[in-house]
């Protein structure tokens, strides 16, 4: 092709304006990463008021008439603080008009009509993909992430002509995005979408698996996620269909944008380093300490936690576990919300050990980048994980994670066994069985290290030299699309 190849990126949420987990990183970061990389990018994105009210230089694009449950749609085309790039809007304000989270409702319960929601996004990513939205800017490929935008590869094979490309990449294959059949007339799909071969998942429809089933090409957020979805014990059911497309099947590691995630410039830590002014890490760790009401204590190995609340993320394997690792004199600061059981029992270490365990309960973006910062040890001790990305930002900060050999979290943490150690090598803590003393003997051997000052420090140096930049990432979707967009012989 001539011109730039034209890509749009659709996805459910962007940093820095709405975020609920990586996802939204990913789109905030990813996108103008593609630009350097030669692509014309733009974007779509729901009418949600964080997104729709500080949207400028707005151009209506087109009006649609009364769909899927909404009385009135508009497309619009515009400008987003923070991002760099023009942004298609749905404004359909009876769908997203609503405060808070963009999936559930105050009382943590999914939106009754998320089909819709996110069917018209997938919807209108495939007609600016068919070049009847926009008729100035026709997308040559669409990219869908996760299963808000499942159904765009499936409304995009309704249309084959004119030919437009599409991809979809799984962040987590456990959100299936599930609808009734009844809902087929309402999501504009024939009834013979529904099947085996189709998007049918268990009786149901499935975004995930419209998207798993009829993209040209299908990414994960690492390698090694990819090889564990073919297999029963991480395929959520849908290993099958996934075995079945293998051929279309791509691992590439999610990155992460240094321009927000570097502790040299880091406006939200009191203290900033990098590694050749790493002993100023002590007083981000002191400042934390303070900040949280712990005991300032130097000599404590502090473990961050900021994640979601959940036995997918391990946090009941660390609860297990931490009794034992307060009487070896750890610390834990955890930022995250989810499971009552879990909150509860975070809640009742940190009433027992105030000053050893502090925990807030709430989504404070300000307060993830200090813990990153100020601990030693960031723990993701997940039973499955597709990347992860707190682990990418500890090894910036010199906080070394503590990790399961899953997902991601395989392909970016390197054990400091006794071998890595010595061959200079090791970036942090890993451990293979998802129990608490497995995780216990691992976060031992941080301690252990911790307590020998030059040795922890190596281990430091060699995290924060890692590079897992989005360019990196890009390269990769750049030669993907590339491929996909080559003309056929």
């Amino acid at each position: 092709m001539t011109s730039a190849a034209r890509i749009l990126q659709v996805g459910a949420e962007i940093f820095p304006l709405i975020k609920t987990g990586g996802l939204g990183d990913v789109l905030g970061a990813l996108p103008q990463a593609l630009v350097r990389q030669g692509f014309d990018v733009r974007l779509l994105l729901p009418g949600y008021p964080a997104l729709r009210q500080p949207l400028t230089d707005v151009q209506q694009v087109c009006t649609l008439g009364p769909a899927f449950g909404a009385a009135s749609i508009e497309i619009l085309l515009g400008r987003l603080p923070g991002i760099a790039l023009p942004a298609y809007v749905i404004d359909a304000p009876s769908l997203y008009e609503r405060a808070g989270n963009p999936y559930v409702d105050d009382q943590g319960k999914e939106w009754a009509d998320n089909a819709a929601r996110f069917g018209l996004l997938g919807w209108v990513a495939a007609h600016l993909g068919l070049g009847d939205i926009d008729r100035s800017w026709r997308a040559h490929l669409v990219h869908g992430h996760d299963w808000h935008a499942g159904l765009a590869a499936t409304y995009l094979a309704l249309h084959p002509q004119p030919r437009c490309r599409s991809v979809f990449t799984v962040h987590n294959l456990a959100f299936a995005g599930l609808f009734e059949r009844e809902l087929l007339p309402t999501l504009l799909l024939p009834e013979d979408s529904f099947g085996l071969d189709g998007i049918e998942f268990h009786g149901d429809g499935s975004m995930l698996k419209a998207g798993l089933q009829y993209a040209d090409a299908i990414t994960t957020v690492s390698p090694t996620y990819a090889s564990e979805i073919r297999t029963p014990e991480f395929g959520c059911g849908l290993d099958g269909v996934i075995a079945q497309r293998a051929e279309q099947l791509h691992g590439i590691l999610n990155g992460v944008d240094y321009e927000i995630w570097n502790p040299a410039t880091d406006r939200q830590l009191e203290v900033r380093f990098d590694h050749k002014r790493i002993a100023l890490k002590a007083a981000a760790k002191a400042a934390l300490q303070k900040q949280l009401g712990l005991a300032v204590d130097p000599g404590a190995l502090l473990i961050g936690v900021v994640s979601r609340l959940t036995q997918q993320k391990g946090i009941d394997l660390l609860l297990q576990a931490l009794p034992a690792l307060l009487a070896d004199g750890a610390q834990l600061a955890l930022l995250g919300s989810g499971d009552a059981i879990l909150e509860n029992g975070c809640r009742a270490l940190a009433t027992a050990a105030p000053s050893q365990v502090a925990v807030r309960f709430a989504y404070d973006e300000p307060l993830a980048h200090r813990i990153i910062g100020g601990s030693d040890v960031i723990a993701v001790p997940s039973r499955f994980e597709p990347c992860g990305l707190t682990q990418l930002y500890g090894l910036r900060y010199g906080t070394l994670p503590l990790v399961r050999r899953v997902g991601g979290l395989a392909d970016t943490v390197i054990d400091a066994d006794d071998a890595s150690l010595t061959a200079g090598t090791a970036t942090g803590f890993v451990f293979d069985a998802a129990t608490p003393a497995a995780l216990l003997l691992a976060a031992r051997r941080a301690v252990a290290l911790h307590r020998q000052s030059a040795g922890w420090q190596k281990v430091m140096k060699r995290a924060m030299a890692q590079d897992f930049s989005w360019d990196g990432a890009a390269s990769h979707y750049a030669a993907l699309y590339r491929e996909l967009l080559a003309p056929s012989t």
